[in-house]
């Protein structure tokens, strides 16, 4: 009886032991979550929302066109297709296998924004497709389509434009050619995103999906507008972010 005694209480207090240590982990692992959420800023972190709500408007303004989407959402919405799966639900499954390849090859990539991207964007692009599709339809008339490309650059780029400068975090696709131009410099960062986006296309195009006007214009398209979007609006408003940030840091 003792002997039984003795080895639950060993028992019970090495079980105690490792929710202590666990516990630890836990406010260790909260601790440096903290941190990180302080120095990116809660105003950069809600730019890379937006910019992430405006991307999946976008996406889902091309797939409402029927022209094609960007080469890599596209690819998904064809691979999606033809495994029966959720167009939100297998882009995760995607980004599951890239980001194991941003985690062990660009890891100084990874952040806050790297998960919104990855989780959610699938979910809002599908929310506003559905939503734009019972509210107006799917255009008909080419000259409507084309219109409809044109406003989903616009809105693409706008939330390109503030994804990606808000800095907290890349998404696991877009990493791949920072990674590679990280890897091989003589190679310009254009030449690595183009080669990506073509070997996208071409899987769309093989798994049945729609390469047309909207791919071409997503893949070469949308850098003078994201441009412009940085100069005029997000830059500025990430700066004035910043000094509220630093200003307000400076009074404490």
């Amino acid at each position: 009886m003792l002997c039984v005694f003795g080895i639950a209480t060993s028992w019970s207090a090495g079980y105690n032991e490792l929710q202590k240590k666990d516990i630890q982990e836990m406010q260790i692992i909260m601790e440096k979550l903290c941190n990180y959420l302080k120095r990116a800023g809660l105003g950069r972190i809600l730019v890379m929302i937006a910019g992430n709500v405006f991307l999946g408007m976008g996406i889902g303004i091309f797939k409402l066109s029927g022209l094609g989407n960007d080469p890599f959402s596209g690819m998904v919405m064809a691979l999606s297709d033809q495994a029966g799966i959720q167009y939100a639900n297998f882009l995760i499954l995607v980004n599951v296998v890239l980001f194991l390849v941003e985690f062990f090859t660009g890891r100084k990539f990874i952040g806050v924004g790297t998960f919104v991207n990855a989780l959610l964007l699938g979910y809002i692009a599908t929310f506003f497709y559905e939503l734009f599709g019972s509210l107006i339809g799917h255009p008909g008339q080419m000259v409507m389509r084309v219109i409809t490309v044109c406003i989903g650059v616009i809105v693409c780029s706008f939330g390109v434009s503030m994804y990606q400068s808000s800095d907290v975090g890349v998404a696991p696709y877009d990493s791949l050619s920072l990674i590679m131009a990280e890897r091989w410099p003589k190679i310009s960062y254009f030449w690595h995103r183009m080669s990506n986006d073509a070997i996208c296309a071409l899987i769309c195009y093989l798994a049945g999906g729609i390469v047309g006007l909207g791919t071409l214009v997503s893949a070469f398209g949308l850098g003078p507008f994201i441009h412009f979007f940085n100069r005029h609006f997000t830059f500025r408003l990430l700066h004035w972010i910043d000094q509220k940030k630093n200003g307000s840091g400076g009074k404490r």
